[in-house]
């Protein structure tokens, strides 16, 4: 078992799942590679779409191009299921690229973590769907969703 520890722990309740489910959220919100990638083992094994970063490093990497690209990149996860060391979630987020043109991007990504809370592996499945600009439901400000934004099921999403 490594050192570092990140709460809450397996095996998951529904409580914890959701948590969980929210820090990941915060985090990612936060478009800070380096923060991000503190969740994961140093030997984190990814599948992004097409993309198979594997480790803490390529994870930095990856993430920095990704939200160079996705501009004004806001998320909501939410809980799918959960059981022991597991949880699947569901997840949409708004961007536009350099053009300035909108998507919304739609996903689910399974997570398995060690004993240590650490995720040790993340399948991620993602869909950009085009959008209007006047389509977008994600508008709070850049960061931290807000406790009383809407998530996912609420939006009809």
């Amino acid at each position: 078992m490594n050192n570092e520890v990140r709460p809450p722990l397996p095996p998951f309740t529904r409580e914890t799942a959701m948590q969980k489910v929210r820090m990941a959220e915060d985090a990612w919100n936060s478009r800070d590679p380096e923060r991000v990638a503190l969740a994961y083992t140093i030997d984190s094994q990814w599948r992004n779409r097409a993309e198979f970063p594997c480790g803490r490093e390529a994870i930095i990497q990856f993430l920095q191009r990704k939200w160079v690209r996705e501009q004004e990149y806001r998320l909501i996860k939410e809980l799918w299921a959960y059981e022991n060391n597991r949880i699947a979630v569901r997840f949409a987020y708004e961007w536009h690229d350099d053009a300035g043109d909108w998507f919304r991007s739609y996903g689910n990504e399974n997570w398995e973590f060690d004993e240590s809370g650490l995720m040790q592996k993340r399948f991620a499945s993602i869909n950009d769907l085009p959008i209007k600009e006047s389509e977008r439901k994600f508008r709070w400000p850049q960061g931290r969703r807000p406790d009383d934004h809407p998530g996912l099921s609420e939006l009809g999403l």
